[in-house]
């Protein structure tokens, strides 16, 4: 998946931890570079199953209408789980936080392990897993491939007291799909009115995420994914988000504590970029990862294996001569993966926020 860095905020991967040794679910993500943070502040972690019950009956009777040009058609949807008029303006105070912390990898990461638990073998919501705000709670916060994302919960923390309506779902999702565009990437066509899970209890098990080296890269990223539903060509898109962020071998166990472009930041120092330039998502990653010609560039086993695998080159070829058509199948695997095990309400919304 993708890793993007943040100011105090930083870097991405699946991978974190506290030595060097290799967690087995750290993976494809985006690493937080910032300082550690007391879970215990967070009120979310805090929340009571009945309290958050309260406040979704609320968000559900505050249903707003307005209409919505998305390129030439205009939609006019009705949004329960969350306020349509907050998620506008959380939108804007998001890119701020962006502007301000360079924590683009990280909300990347935080959508991604969000709605990236979903089983479509299993049909009850939310046993299923996937984008239902789960990773606010520190039993799943604490799993090893989520190391570091209570530092974008604490960044995000302030928005969400600000604009109650909205739930932890839907502004993960937001968060993850405004940091990419934010970044220089693609336009998102998301959808919102994402319900949240009321609990801890309804966290799903560790174990669901991949992993960053594993033995046989190639079938487990297949394994994964596939139980997510998504395809090769989603594998390989969604892996092009590492064109944002860095890996720090003192939380993953992977890449050099710094290299010439990242001890000077922005945010903190250090750790390893998968590209020379790891805020602006484009398709240098795949260019990078083919060429391995800068030995200060990360190269992780499921990144080399991109260019290994006959079925996932095909793609990995293609975006690296060719940023429209990255552009265009990254932007649907992004919705896609966003979507995953989500219990929409109303099911039919879809909202574009147009630049």
């Amino acid at each position: 998946m993708a890793c993007l860095s943040t100011n105090s905020v930083s870097t991405h991967s699946l991978h974190h931890s506290s030595s060097v040794t290799r967690i087995p679910n750290a993976s494809l993500s985006l690493l937080s570079s910032s300082p550690s943070i007391d879970i215990s502040s967070l009120k979310c972690l805090r929340s009571s199953s009945s309290s958050l019950y309260f406040n979704q009956k609320l968000q559900r009777r505050s249903t707003m209408s307005h209409t919505i040009n998305v390129g030439r058609t205009a939609v006019v949807p009705t949004c329960f789980a969350s306020n349509t008029d907050q998620l506008k303006s959380a939108r804007e105070d998001i890119k701020d936080l962006l502007k301000t912390t360079f924590c683009h990898p990280i909300m990347v990461r935080l959508g991604w392990h969000d709605a990236g638990t979903y089983n479509k073998d299993i049909e009850e919501w939310p046993q299923r897993g996937g984008a239902n705000g789960s990773l606010r709670f520190e039993v799943e916060l604490k799993h090893a491939a989520n190391a570091g994302l209570v530092n974008a919960l604490k960044l995000l923390q302030p928005i969400k007291e600000k604009y109650p309506g909205v739930t932890y779902a839907d502004l993960f999702q937001l968060a993850s799909a405004t940091a990419v565009e934010e970044a220089g990437g693609p336009k998102i066509p998301m959808k919102y009115g994402r319900v949240d899970v009321s609990g801890p209890e309804q966290c799903p098990e560790e174990g669901r995420l991949p992993d960053a080296g594993p033995p046989t890269p190639g079938a487990h990223l297949r394994d994964v994914f596939y139980r997510m539903g998504l395809n090769d060509k989603d594998i390989v898109a969604l892996s092009g988000a590492h064109t944002l962020g860095r890996s720090r071998p003192e939380r993953s166990g992977w890449g050099k504590p710094e290299t010439k472009y990242t001890k000077d930041g922005p945010g903190a120092p250090g750790g390893q970029s998968w590209t020379i330039q790891w805020l602006q998502f484009d398709n240098s990653y795949f260019k990078d990862i083919k060429e391995k010609r800068d030995a200060d560039l990360l190269v992780l086993p499921t990144d080399a294996v991109l260019f290994e695998d006959p079925l996932f080159k095909e793609y990995a070829e293609k975006y690296a001569v060719d940023q429209e058509i990255f552009f265009k199948d990254y932007a649907e695997s992004h919705a896609k993966l966003s979507n995953l095990g989500a219990n929409f309400d109303p099911p039919e919304v879809c909202i574009y926020f147009p630049s």
